[in-house]
C-alpha cells in the first residue's frame, strides 16, 4: 500500500472528509486531494502531524510493503550503512536550522554594522561639523560599537544547534522515503537560495560605487569618504545577511543529502583536519584585527574576507588530496 492510499484509508477510518482533515493538519483541502490522487506528497512537518493525527508511526506511512498490522507488531526500518535519519528527526532539524539562521545572520551582519557609528562621529569631528571633539566621538563610538557587537555575541547564544554536529562528520542513512522529502523542499528553497546569493553579489558590487564616486570627485573630502564607506558597510551586512541565512538552510538540506561540502568523503577530510580548518579562520581573524584597528581603514581591509574564502577552498582541496594519497598508501 503507497502513502496516498494509506491516507485514503486512515481518514475514512476516522470517518473524516478531506475538509476535516485538512482542517485538523491546517491546510488546504486541495492539498489532501493532491496527496490522495498520487499528484504531489506532503512535507516533512505533514507526514509528521499525519502520524501524530491518526496514531500511526511516520515508517507506516512512508514504506510501501508496511501494513498496518506489521507496524503494530512493532516492525523496524531496515538499518543498512550509518546512523539512520527518521522522518521526525529531518524535520526537526531542518526546523532547527530555520531557527538557527534566523539569529545567526542579524548577528554577523551587526558585526559587520558595529564600526559604522564610530566612523560617522569621528568623520563628523574631524571636518568639524559638530560641537563633538574627537575623543568625545571616539568614545560614543566604541560604545556603540561595544553594545551592538553585545547584542550580536546574544543572538549567537542559547541555540542547542551542537547536538546536530554528527550529521556534518558522520555517515548518514535516510530512512525510506525521507530523502525524497528533503530533495522536494530543498527543490521549493532553490529558487530564494538563488535570489539571495545573486542579489547579495549584485549589492557587494554597487556598494563599492559610493566609495569609487567620492574617491574621484571628493578625494581630499575625508568626511565625504566616511559616509561612503558607512555606506559600504551597510550594503556589506544586508548582503552578509542573505548569504549567512540562505548559505545556512541550503547547507541544513546538503547535510542530509550528503551533498557538496558534507559528501561522505569531505566528512571524511573535516573529521581529520578538522583543528587545521579552527586555526585557519582564527588567524584570519587575528590577521583581519590587527590590520583593521591600527588603520581604521575598514573600507579596504574587508577584502580580506573573500580572499580568506579562496584560499580556504584551496586548502580543503589541498587536505582532499593528501586524504586520498594516505588512504592509497
Amino acid at each position: 500500500m503507497i502513502l496516498s492510499e494509506k491516507i485514503i484509508m486512515l481518514r475514512k477510518k476516522y470517518g473524516w472528509s478531506q475538509e476535516e482533515l485538512a482542517e485538523r493538519l491546517d491546510i488546504s483541502r486541495q492539498s489532501v486531494s493532491k496527496w490522495e490522487s498520487g499528484a504531489s506528497i506532503p512535507d516533512l512537518e505533514r507526514i509528521v502531524g499525519m502520524s501524530q493525527l491518526f496514531g500511526v508511526t511516520t515508517d507506516y506511512l512512508l514504506k510501501d510493503e508496511m501494513e498496518e498490522t506489521e507496524f503494530a507488531d512493532g516492525m523496524t526500518p531496515e538499518i543498512t550503512e550509518g546512523k539512520v535519519i527518521t522522518v521526525e528527526e529531518a524535520n526537526t532539524f531542518l526546523e532547527a536550522t530555520r531557527k538557527y539562521a534566523a539569529r545567526i545572520a542579524p548577528a554577523v551582519s551587526l558585526c559587520v554594522l558595529s564600526p559604522v557609528v564610530l566612523l560617522w562621529l569621528l568623520g563628523m569631528a574631524g571636518a568639524k561639523r559638530g560641537a563633538v571633539t574627537e575623543n568625545v566621538a571616539g568614545g560614543i563610538g566604541l560604545i556603540v560599537l561595544l553594545l551592538v557587537v553585545a547584542v550580536a555575541v546574544f543572538l549567537l547564544t542559547g541555540i542547542p544547534y551542537n547536538k546536530y554536529e554528527y550529521l556534518e562528520k558522520e555517515k548518514l542513512t535516510l530512512q525510506y522515503g525521507v530523502s525524497g522529502i528533503v530533495e522536494k523542499a530543498k527543490e521549493t528553497f532553490a529558487g530564494t537560495y538563488r535570489i539571495c546569493i545573486t542579489l547579495g553579489v549584485v549589492l557587494c558590487i554597487l556598494g563599492v560605487v559610493p566609495l569609487l564616486a567620492v574617491s574621484i570627485f571628493f578625494g581630499n573630502n575625508g568626511y565625504a569618504v566616511i559616509l561612503a564607506t558607512d555606506a559600504l558597510l551597510i550594503v556589506v551586512a544586508i548582503a552578509v545577511w542573505l548569504f549567512v541565512w540562505s548559505g545556512i538552510i541550503w547547507g541544513g538540506y546538503q547535510k542530509l543529502l550528503q551533498e557538496g561540502d558534507y559528501t561522505v568523503e569531505n566528512k571524511a577530510v573535516n573529521r581529520k583536519y578538522e583543528h587545521v580548518t579552527a586555526i585557519y579562520w582564527c588567524v584570519w581573524t587575528a590577521v583581519y584585527l590587527a590590520i583593521s584597528l591600527p588603520t581604521m581603514r575598514w573600507d579596504i581591509t574587508w577584502v580580506v574576507w573573500p580572499v580568506a574564502g579562496v584560499l580556504y577552498g584551496a586548502l580543503l582541496a589541498f587536505l582532499k588530496i593528501k586524504n586520498r594519497k594516505a588512504e592509497r598508501e
